[in-house]
């Protein structure tokens, strides 16, 4: 009765041609987080999701302890609860037979930790809690296009799930339908990359060789991962390189996974995992990696996976979504009402800015880690991959501070700080004690390939941006001045 009494009050502040503040287009973990944490603050909120039904997906299923505190920050940290959702303390990573144990450097309260589960089960719980408030709408439709006036959008066009097309109008319109997102052209005309894809199923009647940890295999041609998404099933995703899959109808791909994957994986696993494979459910996700780069458009934004993706080599997407939704609900605080679009367009370039402490590290250690360990025939990348698990190998500070980057809140410069150090120790344990002609030569050109990687990530997601953020005008925007009807 309280909190209807709280949103009232906020209601009375959002007054606007017609009885919707926000639409959002999307109800998966971005857009169901989201209508609930809007709503809460008193929004209207329409939801427009294509279908509402329990999703089946093979991603979205590892949260990292950054997420879970931001979930927490959200109040929606009992969406996590009576899924089977099981906790994380973090990663057991293999190369060629040997494998290293690195804990999350966990500095929060005892109940904090990563989390996996199942996508569809979490998802479906966001939704009940955000269709709970009663200034939060869901409906089954799929939006074909945005409403524009005079370059803002006023709105959307949907069909509802009986075909009939119907148009809502509100001054912000914010897009999160995914990584395959229809909309993304209204915003951006970015090419987006796709590397890999990640081929998906499940484990049954096994157990982790180390309970509650996620296990990453560096194998080849590419990387594995195994983790719990309840207390009898295990995920494994395989990275396959390039978009050209073997068939799964044909059994190209079972023979790939039989002949290729199969030999490298835990012995633990093995026989859990023919069973699997024989077992025939067998699903393929391309990994597509597109830098956050949309055009500030006055009464609509771009959000989630259909804003921003990375390769799913360390499961990201989640925190960051999560991160930018705090971030946008305390932009959004201030307002009263949205209905000037240019001036809260200009606001919201700051959201933008920002983002990049969290999304851009994860971004960033998510495509250097995949360069890295991904497909090559080059000795000198094979060397460094050698290099990094080495690196990993020496434990305590040299192994937490890059689990650090993606599952904590790191900010940028934590990069420049690892790579570095991974840096001298290459160099380090390769000219000494006695450095030769050859092991200098290795050392510059593993330098050189070090930084042909990383670079690139960095300066797609904006040098200035990342390191200088206080440089670029947007970070001062203050709220617009909107007065009460």
């Amino acid at each position: 009765m309280g909190f209807q009494q709280e949103n009232c009050k906020k209601e009375t502040k959002n007054c606007t041609t017609g009885d919707t503040d926000i639409i959002i287009v999307g109800a998966g973990v971005a857009g169901s987080a989201l209508a609930y944490t809007l709503g809460k603050d008193g929004w209207r909120v329409h939801v427009i999701e294509r279908d509402l039904s329990e999703p089946d997906r093979i991603v979205g299923e590892f949260l990292h302890p950054v997420g879970y505190l931001k979930l927490i920050e959200l109040g929606l940290e009992d969406c996590v609860n009576e899924i089977d959702a099981q906790r994380v303390f973090g990663y057991v990573f293999y190369k060629d037979g040997k494998s290293i144990k690195v804990p999350y450097p966990l500095k929060f309260q005892s109940d904090v930790s990563g989390i996996t589960l199942n996508n569809g089960r979490f998802v479906q719980r966001m939704r009940e809690k955000a269709k709970s408030l009663p200034n939060v709408r869901l409906e089954q439709g799929t939006v074909t296009s945005l409403l524009e006036e005079k370059g803002t959008v006023k709105g959307v066009i949907y069909k509802t799930k009986f075909a009939k097309e119907n148009t809502a109008y509100a001054p912000l319109t914010i897009v999160c339908d995914g990584c395959f997102s229809n909309l993304r052209r209204y915003f951006c005309n970015l090419k987006v990359d796709i590397p890999s894809c990640s081929v998906g199923f499940v484990l049954e009647r096994c157990e982790l060789p180390i309970p509650n940890y996620g296990h990453i295999i560096f194998a080849d041609p590419s990387s594995m991962a195994f983790y719990s998404i309840s207390s009898t099933k295990i995920r494994c995703l395989v990275d396959v390189p390039g978009q050209k899959l073997p068939d799964v109808s044909n059994g190209q791909m079972t023979h790939f996974l039989r002949t290729v994957a199969a030999p490298q994986v835990p012995p633990e696993l093995h026989a859990a995992f023919i069973a699997a494979i024989d077992k025939g459910n067998i699903r393929t996700m391309p990994n597509r990696i597109m830098p956050a780069a949309a055009n500030p458009t006055p009464g609509a934004l771009l959000m989630g996976d259909a804003f921003n993706s990375r390769h799913s080599i360390i499961a990201g997407g989640m925190a960051v979504a999560l991160s930018d939704i705090v971030l946008l609900r305390d932009l959004l605080r201030p307002l009263h009402n949205l209905n000037d679009a240019s001036s809260v367009c200009r606001y919201l370039e700051s959201f933008y800015l920002l983002r990049k402490p969290v999304a851009s590290t994860i971004n960033t250690i998510a495509g250097a880690l995949y360069k890295v360990y991904g497909a090559s025939p080059d000795p000198i990348r094979k060397e460094i991959q050698q290099l990094c698990f080495d690196y990993l190998s020496l434990g305590s500070m040299f192994s937490s501070g890059p689990v650090t980057l993606f599952s904590g809140p790191s900010p940028p410069w934590m990069i420049v700080l690892c790579s570095f150090a991974v840096g001298i120790y290459g160099v380090g344990r390769l000219l000494l004690p006695f450095p030769s002609p050859k092991r200098v030569w290795i050392a510059a050109r593993m330098i050189l390939l070090g930084l042909s990687i990383v670079i690139p990530i960095i300066k797609a997601e904006g040098v200035r941006q990342m390191f200088f953020p206080v440089t670029v005008p947007a970070y001062y925007r203050a709220p617009p001045v909107n007065e009460d009807p």
